[in-house]
């Protein structure tokens, strides 16, 4: 839908609201406080480099938990109706940070407890709602983009005015929806928007001015390591995909960041593409200052499932086998929960953590690979239901479904049981291939749809020996993600709008309170003047719409509600 740009919202972009109170100016937000958490705040889109999503937080325990109440929420957005929130709110000191699907940021007052008035919004201006999973705070900046319009900006966080604004959209149909990830000399912005047929980039800007510092491209071009793995006649390198929907995590001892790599395009016509299509679906290692690709691991070469691994990059430092290891954890959309060493790039293992996996016969020990991966082919069958796919019939049966068994709703690791809890997604798909649809406006070279209900659960995997531990299984699809604190309790979310607090060592339920709208966004935690809340925001996209219709009694769960809800003891 199009927004109409008044004169009066033009005048007033980036201008601060009026607060209640006198406020003093907050502390910079530096690389050391970043490279260290503050458990008292929520400073990154997961929490912390390694993207484990865990806090320190305590108050909030598995004792306590079962007397959380609401303690107020906030309206954002409201400018259509078909919006959605997918962003994890920040919090510094009382001030909490979030974007809508507008891309307008808001800074709201939670110092309270009670109330969540809103200081100030950058309204950018974009024309169409698109999905937004949130900022970053650098010095006294926060980092946003407009995800259509394909622009990062700086805002001042005291007044809520626009420092620089840099347009990098460079072709039509791309994307920005990742949130940024500031580091100590850079904010680095991952494209998407690979699915319309854009070739994807992560780029690092210089967060003082906006200027870019170097551009990292998913799909190598002619004469690049990789580029020989697109092996088509038409040019497919160019529309190739390989979107970063998701931030990646960030080791400060080695300078490098992880980044999952989304599906080629088209997505369900390989034959359009044929080769192993690097690096989609792929794990990527990267140099944080030169942009170099040090390794990397491709899950699911030459896909048809749409199984891109944008997810998180979780970073473990654990024994494997009685020695210290730095790992890399992913719990990737093809149903396999992977671990690397994260220095070398060496495969460790790979656990299903789905119910079902039929694309596969499974990942082969020694090289990570699926098992039916042939080399000497151009076009991978994997299993029958992928080789049904390629005849040009309509498959069932492909589990993961589509969606995958983990997407964007982030894993969490914690640090109190050293285990990594995977919200997953159960259900199946079919996909048929359309050797028509790789022209723009119709780039995803066949269609979906699903085979039944969806429904989901919360795997227990330990990233040290690849065990799964347990399961729980849980009625409706869980697409928000994970959180886990020092108080033993793992807090997640339903696509009903169910928050729920499990304990950490059973997974029995300690609490659980339905918002009344749908939730794809993942939950966190902060504390004001001592005391714990968590917050999530609802509003559910287009696609966790078509889950919902899965489940014939939330099918009538209507118009979502964009809002903020803070709990609290």
């Amino acid at each position: 839908m199009t927004r109409t740009k008044s004169a009066k919202v033009l005048a007033t972009l980036g201008c601060a609201l009026l607060a209640g109170t006198a406020m003093a100016p907050a502390a910079d937000v530096t690389f050391e406080r970043l490279r260290n958490p503050e458990p008292q705040n929520w400073l990154m889109n997961h929490g912390d480099f390694g993207a484990q999503r865990f806090s320190a937080l305590a108050a909030i325990n598995t004792s306590n938990a079962k007397n959380l109440k609401l303690a107020f929420a906030v309206a954002i957005g409201g400018a259509s109706g078909n919006e959605n929130l997918t962003a994890t709110p920040l919090v510094e000191d009382g001030f909490m940070y979030i974007p809508d699907a507008w891309g307008m940021v808001y800074k709201i007052d939670v110092r309270s407890g009670t109330s969540g008035p809103i200081v100030w919004k950058m309204d950018p201006g974009q024309e169409k709602v698109d999905r937004n999973r949130g900022v970053a705070l650098w010095g006294n900046l926060v980092i946003s983009v407009t995800s259509r319009d394909g622009r990062v900006i700086a805002t001042d966080k005291e007044t809520g005015k626009i420092v620089w604004d840099k347009n990098l959209n460079d072709k039509t149909d791309m994307t920005l929806n990742a949130a940024p990830l500031a580091l100590k000399d850079s904010i680095l912005v991952g494209a998407s928007g690979g699915d319309g047929g854009i070739r994807n980039w992560l780029v690092s800007l210089d967060p003082k001015t906006g200027n870019e510092q170097w551009r990292l491209y998913s799909i190598p071009g002619p004469g690049e390591p990789g580029h020989e793995t697109w092996k088509d006649k038409n040019n497919a390198w160019q529309t190739g995909g390989g979107a970063f929907y998701v931030t990646g995590s960030y080791d400060p001892a080695t300078n490098i960041t992880y980044w999952g790599a989304g599906n080629p395009s088209p997505k369900y016509d390989s034959s359009y593409r044929p080769g192993d299509n690097l690096y989609t679906n792929s794990a990527l290692a990267i140099d944080a200052t030169t942009g170099k690709i040090k390794w990397h691991h491709q899950y699911t070469p030459n896909d048809t499932m749409d199984y891109d691994e944008v997810g998180t990059h979780i970073l473990i430092d654990t024994k494997v086998n009685g020695e210290d290891r730095k790992i890399l954890a992913h719990a990737a959309r093809n149903g396999f929960n992977y671990t690397f060493d994260r220095l070398n790039g060496q495969f460790i293992k790979a656990t299903q953590y789905v119910s079902s996996v039929t694309w596969t016969k499974g990942i082969d020990p020694k090289t990570g690979r699926p098992i039916d991966y042939d080399p000497a082919k151009d076009l991978q069958t994997y299993a029958e239901p992928i080789a049904k796919i390629l005849t040009g019939a309509k498959s069932s049966g492909v589990c993961p479904g589509v969606p995958g068994g983990n997407n964007f709703w982030s894993a969490a690791y914690s640090q109190r049981t050293k285990l990594m809890y995977i919200p997953e997604l159960e259900g199946c798909t079919n996909i048929t291939r359309d050797q028509t649809r790789h022209v723009k406006g119709k780039f995803d070279g066949g269609d979906f749809g699903y085979d039944g209900r969806l429904s989901s659960g919360i795997s227990v995997v330990d990233p040290a020996t690849g065990e799964l531990k347990q399961r729980k299984v849980m009625p409706y699809a869980n697409t928000a993600g994970a959180l886990a604190t020092a108080g033993g309790i793992i807090v997640t979310a339903l696509i009903d709008g169910t928050v729920i607090a499990l304990d950490d060592q059973t997974l029995e339920e300690l609490w659980s309170f339905n918002v009344g709208t749908g939730i794809n966004a993942p939950p966190m935690t902060y504390a004001v003047n001592g005391k714990q809340y968590i917050a999530i925001a609802t509003g559910l996209t287009r696609n966790s719409m078509g889950r919902v219709a899965t489940t014939p009694e939330l099918r009538n769960l209507g118009k979502t509600a964009t809002m903020i809800f803070v709990f609290g003891l």
